[in-house]
């Protein structure tokens, strides 16, 4: 990751030296806080509004004066800093920005888009970068340096770019060309006046482009004071991640501000690498030649990097009312995967295995749902209840009530004597609790199923997660198979809470009491006899580790493609007890459960390799048709090597 800073100033209009002062001080903020790079907003040395002023030779000099100072600030700070400043070249004036670190200019930028519309009067005295000849280079403080808008700077291996306000607005912005060329983080220089409604749209422009270019985005605005002669200056920061925004100053800051925010590198060079349509629009592009790298410095490289940003400890399950409305949608999605499967198939009836667990509740409400939005009778779902020996007389009571609660076909069907028949059969003494005696179980309960399903010509409604599937916690042919698997991108920490939608906004008052209860009892397969009080014996979460745990080291597996040190070092910053929706857990318990993850995840590719057909609902899935393709027999040594040096 890079930590990087949108800074904003108290400005002083055409007084170079307060404003460079004012510079060097967050300067020597941002390095107190190990910031990487900092960002100064639109002509920050002299004020954006000078007007006329911009033509004055005194000006010009005292900008001058001040990079040279700046520079020598610089020498004794490992930041880099980007500050907005006039330069003159061959009898024009260019808005520039200026990327310093340690005594050295390394490049001015120029801006591409000169306004001259509305209130914005720019050509009057800028020149569009377009007018400079390749490779220019301007004498400045004793320096030859690069002045082009085609400069890519490397810090420490990362790659960046820079353009100035009315850049982003253009319709193509030099940063989607900066970001083809190799660009991971784009920083804006801005002085974008405050209007009514403007703001929401900004934010929407900075994080779309962050989106589109798959980078990092750092804007920053003038803000206090500039002129507000005819117009006002908010200040607004933004610094965004592929269309997530990670940090955002608000209007008309009170002094001088840095809005901070880690951008991480890794997890872009990752969407990078798996979106081929990004590849193939570097041909749109000029060649990368024409876009020359400035190394400016090796970066911190310390060991003492500390995260701001926070990190969600449940990536799968959005906060407040985004919860609700992803909850509506999902279910929506799933509704309508099986509804299409429904009519393709021409079956009758849906038939679904109720536990009293959350993942077949899901599945039954899904089927509901889809039979509801088609017009048919509730009866054609058949709701089929197998008790076993780790059945629980409370899990027992919700698939019951559940399934005559919301007026779907009950049929029980014990699987107890053909298990003792199946055991007698293949020499199993029922009282060897192993991996046989629990397989059968699950195995038993999909042959009835199956057969049931022929037996009133439809089809078996699959109830397995994705969080299931990422650990193998499956039975081979057993709960493994369906003919149509609903949760099967839904990882089981959602699972909970689309239970408890259902149960809190669209459930009558007789259905919500048994869904409530359904969310309360503890994961478990029960294919173990109960203990002697007839409460569950067999946690899953005791077996296999907290799903709240796995489900966060299977997003950023699966979604960024994060090596195990960052997986862990991101579950410490997550589960370190800040987030009272979670607990909080040791770094021992996070290794331990990690190479459990990683061990489990490679070992049970060959279940997914075979999965039924089931609906993508979020940005991760595990179908091997879609986005996981696996060698069943991969090795996962160095996965666990990296564990075990954590």
């Amino acid at each position: 990751m890079i930590k990087v800073a949108a800074a904003v100033c108290q400005t002083v209009v055409a007084d170079v030296r307060h404003n460079t002062e004012e510079i060097e001080s967050l300067m020597a903020r941002a390095e107190g806080m190990g910031i990487d790079i900092v960002c100064f907003p639109e002509l920050a040395v002299t004020g954006y509004t000078c007007q006329d002023l911009f033509g004055q030779q005194l000006l010009l000099e005292r900008v001058e004066a001040a990079l040279l100072r700046l520079m020598e600030f610089s020498r004794n700070v490992e930041v880099v800093s980007i500050v907005g400043v006039p330069v003159a070249y061959r009898g024009m004036l260019f808005n520039c920005a200026a990327v310093l670190h340690r005594g050295v200019i390394h490049g001015f930028v120029p801006k591409t888009f000169v306004p001259e519309y509305n209130e914005f009067y720019e050509r009057r005295w800028f020149t569009s970068a377009s007018a400079l000849e390749p490779h220019a280079k301007v004498s400045f403080c004793g320096q030859n340096v690069p002045l082009s808008s085609h400069l890519l700077f490397s810090v420490g291996g990362i790659l960046f770019g820079i353009e100035i306000c009315e850049d982003l607005w253009a319709p193509i912005p030099p940063s989607s060309a900066l970001a083809l060329a190799g660009a991971e983080v784009i920083f804006n220089l801005s002085a974008s006046n405050e209007l009514v409604g403007k703001a929401q749209y900004l934010r929407q422009i900075v994080t779309t482009q962050s989106a589109r270019s798959l980078a990092g985005y750092v804007y920053t605005s003038s803000g206090p004071g500039e002129s507000t002669q005819d117009v006002v200056f908010g200040g607004r920061g933004f610094i965004a991640e592929s269309g997530r925004m990670l940090a955002e100053r608000d209007a008309f800051p009170k002094g001088g501000e840095l809005t901070v925010a880690e951008i991480d590198v890794d997890s872009l060079r990752s969407d990078r690498r798996k979106n081929t349509t990004f590849a193939a629009a570097t041909a749109l592009v000029p060649r990368t030649s024409d876009f020359p790298i400035v190394e400016v410095g090796e970066g911190r490289m310390t060991d003492t990097f500390t995260l701001t940003r926070e990190i969600d400890p449940l990536p799968f399950v959005p906060k407040g009312d985004e919860l609700l409305r992803r909850s509506d949608r999902i279910l929506t999605i799933q509704a309508e995967g099986l509804m299409k499967r429904l009519v393709h198939t021409h079956a009758k009836t849906a038939v679904i295995g109720i536990s009293g667990g959350l993942d077949s509740t899901l599945a039954l409400l899904v089927t509901v749902c889809a039979f509801d939005r088609l017009g048919l009778d509730r009866k054609g779902i058949i709701g089929v209840t197998m008790p076993g020996f780790g059945t629980t007389n409370r899990t027992y009571t919700n698939a019951v009530g559940l399934i005559e609660a919301l007026g779907v076909t009950f049929r029980e069907i014990s699987i107890r004597k053909a298990c003792e028949q199946h055991f007698a059969d293949i020499g199993h003494d029922s009282d060897v609790h192993d991996v046989t005696y629990e397989n059968s179980q699950a195995r038993e309960r999909t042959q009835i199923l199956m057969d049931v399903a022929n037996q009133v010509g439809g089809m078996v409604v699959g109830t397995g997660d994705l969080s299931e599937l990422a650990l193998g916690w499956a039975t081979y042919n057993g709960d493994h198979m369906s003919m149509y698997g609903v949760n099967a991108s839904v990882p089981k920490t959602l699972v909970k809470h689309l239970v408890n939608y259902v149960a809190c906004h669209l459930a009558d008052e007789h259905s919500a009491a048994f869904l409530k209860d359904i969310v309360d009892t503890p994961i478990s397969p029960e294919l173990i006899p109960a203990k002697s009080d007839g409460t569950i014996k067999q946690i899953t979460e005791d077996l296999v580790g907290p799903y709240e745990l796995h489900d966060f080291f299977l997003y950023h597996t699966l979604r960024h493609g994060r090596r195990p040190a960052k997986v862990f070092r991101l579950a410490q910053h997550a589960f370190d007890g800040h987030d009272d929706r979670v607990a909080r857990y040791s770094d021992e318990t996070i290794k331990q459960w990690l190479t459990t993850f990683y061990r489990r995840f490679f070992a049970q590719q060959f279940k997914r390799s075979c999965l039924p057909d089931g609906p993508k609902i979020g940005s991760c899935s595990l179908s091997p048709r879609g986005d996981w393709r696996m060698p069943t027999d991969a090795s996962s040594a160095e996965w666990l090597a990296e564990c075990s040096s954590l």
